[in-house]
């Protein structure tokens, strides 16, 4: 798992070893009893459970040299979600078998189970359906291509036609699923228009516009929005929450689809806004009051020039961020900060 912050854990002189071995290739921290730490140049813990307490959320995944019993009632208050939990693989102290237990598809574990097989010539043991049947699973095809799911419950729709042979209306303007097309042929039709989604049907859709969905229509939204924002000095991330979102009401436009936040550089250490971002899974980005000057917005304003150095702040930013001279959504005004919306060019 490239990328990945992983956790080993063993509980015994064999499985310690074997532990030595994999947190070497996975470029993991080794987690044993203290008793055995020394040894095995580990971290020790004197409680599992606790352990767990302290890091479980905060590594992307974690493998367990333990009985699966033990694992699960370890980590299981501190599951969160589906979408949210880290990946969880428990393998033999012989390393024999390599089981995927949590987050096999959005978390990794059904690939890392496969890589942790690979390097102990054992074998993976991954449960998913459509893993199974060799079949593509909506959340893994999100996952990989930079989508965010919308409404999670509805990759059970998806996914679960696919396994039964039922097929899936998919409406994607952008063709952003082009790169797996061969992966779903046979298995899908497309829409030209939204209007042609079946309500009752599985279907899916790939836009960064608001529509109305039925159960079983499956959302997933590409990171494709750039939002400008301006702000009174000290507003905190509430309030500039509510003009990008006044912002984004206005041009029926998914949250989940910005990605990026965009002001003028004197805001640069402005903690609202960086919570902001945060909050919005964005990028926060700045620019000089020279360079927002060189964009032509359409609502400037003879008040921020005064204040700011230049006419124009969401709405400037807005563009330039996304590289366009278009805006979706012009500029919203809110009790403290201001916004506006564009699609990458």
């Amino acid at each position: 798992m490239p990328g990945a912050s992983v956790a080993v854990y063993a509980l015994t002189p064999q499985g310690a070893e074997l532990g030595r071995r994999l947190a070497d290739e996975l470029a993991a921290e080794l987690y044993t009893p203290v008793a055995l730490a020394r040894a095995s140049r580990a971290t020790g813990f004197a409680s599992l459970p606790a352990l767990m307490a302290d890091i479980f959320q905060a590594r992307s995944a974690h493998v367990f040299i333990a009985a699966c019993g033990l694992v699960v009632r370890a980590v299981a208050p501190h599951l969160r979600g589906k979408d949210l939990d880290p990946a969880v693989v428990v393998l033999d102290q012989q390393g024999r078998y390599a089981v995927s237990l949590l987050s096999g598809h959005l978390g990794g574990a059904n690939e890392l189970a496969r890589q942790v097989a690979a390097l102990t010539g054992g074998a993976p043991v991954i449960t998913t359906a459509t893993d199974c049947l060799g079949l593509p699973s909506f959340d893994v095809i999100a996952r990989d291509l930079g989508l965010a799911i919308d409404n999670l419950d509805a990759v059970k729709h998806c996914n679960a036609a696919l396994i039964s042979g039922e097929r899936i209306v998919i409406f994607d303007p952008a063709g952003r699923l082009s790169r797996v097309e061969g992966l779903l042929a046979g298995r899908v039709d497309w829409a030209a228009s939204p209007q042609e989604l079946p309500p009752d049907a599985p279907c899916l859709v790939v836009d960064w516009r608001v529509r109305s969905l039925g159960q079983r229509h499956l959302a997933l939204r590409p990171k494709v929005l750039a939002v400008g924002v301006g702000c009174r000095k000290g507003a905190d991330a509430d309030a500039v929450l509510e003009a990008v979102r006044a912002a984004l009401a206005v041009g029926r436009l998914s949250p989940l689809s910005v990605r990026v936040l965009a002001s003028i550089e004197a805001k640069r250490h402005e903690p609202g806004i960086l919570a902001a971002a945060d909050a919005l899974g964005a990028k926060a980005v700045f620019f000089s009051a020279r360079e927002l000057g060189g964009a032509v917005a359409p609502n400037p304003s003879a008040m921020v020039a005064k204040h700011m150095g230049v006419s124009s702040v969401c709405e400037a930013a807005a563009m330039i961020a996304a590289g366009t001279t278009r805006l979706l959504a012009t500029k919203i005004k809110t009790r403290a900060a201001t916004a506006a919306v564009a699609l990458d060019g």
